[in-house]
């Protein structure tokens, strides 16, 4: 049987639910279609959340030709078929859509091939991508596509979804079931219905139609059914972007001081399975950068955990990173260490090797000395306050400050 997701793909605009900022009205994919004109396009975001329906409501809707190519599993040969289908549409003024799902798994040579088919308008692309195409188009196709963004489908998008399978389905689920399939689908409408799509199996098989007197009732999905059939995974590429999202929102959490948040993030983490040690060595780091010496501990306590998660691993060592993210966003900050890194990295960078000023250089051997090694050095033990003031930078930095005062 054609499974549920299938099944319940919509046909028309109207029956589209959610990406209202694309396809609502005076949207701008709505309007290209009210005016016929549809450029090539790259359409980014999580999987489940209509890449596919709504390119091919648009080719349906504007009576263009269709063509699906899956860029994992297809190459040029499929790709030029396609094109010249394209030129022989062209000549009876019928326009053609590729749709090419997993674009960003074409490497660069292939998408170049694509170029001067959608420059010429040949074929109008619609590319589909679950990765930031900043990194994974190239940049002359994108030069050449509008990209417009997906979002993760709302809550309510999904309870409408579902209360329109399960009738399709002549199942009976309560509400607050309903509540939970879109609470825990991650906005994956495709997710959605493959959990109501199980638990209705389980449902049917637990009221077969066989048993007399149950002919006409309608299985009933129940908390146990669903629970059986929630097979629940966080969404999250230990690759890709998502990962460097979920980092960036520790970092930034701790450096806010916002203890619950940092802790929800480094859960999130730990629970998708990213190696508790990448996180550790990632707060180790924070330690210096955005506390330092405001609070020489956080450095201390962040190499213990450190050393607490090589030496116990998951799931023991959870506490630990939780514990860590506590005290570092509850930690005072100072940056300064972070700040006079980069500064001086980038006089490094720009002036190159700058002699040492001779007074500070080691004079071990005769030679050294008569060439004025170390001549005029204050040993700054033997003056008043011990700081002698003497000149420590290259002539041609004297004066830089790279230490701010915080």
């Amino acid at each position: 049987m054609e499974p549920l997701a299938s099944r319940m793909r919509p046909k028309t605009l109207d029956e589209f639910v959610g990406q209202q900022h694309l396809v609502g009205p005076s949207s701008p994919i709505r309007r290209f279609m009210e005016s016929g004109q549809l450029p090539s396009m790259i359409f980014w975001g999580p999987p489940g959340t209509g890449k596919t329906t709504l390119a091919y409501i648009i080719s349906q809707s504007l009576l263009y030709d269709f063509y699906k190519m899956q860029a994992v599993s297809s190459g040029k040969a499929k790709l030029m078929s396609i094109i010249k289908i394209a030129r022989q549409n062209q000549d009876y003024n019928k326009k053609t859509v590729l749709f090419l799902d997993e674009i960003h798994r074409w490497n660069k040579a292939q998408q170049d091939t694509l170029l001067p088919y959608v420059e010429k308008g040949i074929i109008t692309l619609i590319g589909a991508t679950t990765e930031n195409p900043s990194f994974t188009i190239n940049n002359a196709l994108l030069s050449r596509t509008k990209v417009f963004l997906f979002h993760p489908h709302t809550a309510e998008d999904i309870e409408l979804l579902l209360k329109r399978a399960a009738k399709e389905l002549k199942i009976k689920i309560r509400k607050p079931l309903i509540e939970s399939i879109a609470d825990s689908a991650d906005g994956d409408i495709r997710n959605a219905y493959n959990t109501l799509e199980m638990a209705e199996m389980l449902a049917r098989q637990e009221s077969p139609s066989s048993i007399k007197g149950t002919e006409n009732k309608q299985p009933e999905i129940t908390k146990e059914l669903l629970a059986a059939a929630v097979q629940k995974q966080l969404m999250h590429d230990r690759d890709g972007e998502e990962h460097y999202n979920i980092i960036s929102a520790i970092h930034k959490s701790m450096r806010s001081s916002d203890p619950d948040a940092a802790v929800y993030w480094i859960t999130r983490m730990l629970v998708a399975g990213d190696d508790p040690l990448y996180i550790a060595r990632r707060l180790l780091r924070f330690a210096s950068e955005d506390i330092g010496n405001a609070d020489p501990q956080a450095l201390i306590l962040a190499n213990s955990v450190f050393e607490a998660c090589q030496k116990l691993g998951m799931p023991e060592c959870a506490v630990h990173l939780t514990q860590l993210g506590i005290y570092l966003a509850n930690a005072p900050k100072d940056n300064s260490a972070y700040v006079a890194s980069q500064l001086a990295t980038e006089d490094v960078r720009v002036h190159g090797n700058l002699p040492v000023p001779l007074h500070i250089r080691n004079a071990p051997t005769k030679l050294m000395k008569q060439l004025g090694y170390s001549k005029g050095y204050v040993y700054d033990h033997d003056v008043k306050g011990k700081k002698s003031g003497q000149q420590c930078l290259p002539d041609k930095l004297v004066g830089r400050k790279y230490v701010k005062p915080n």
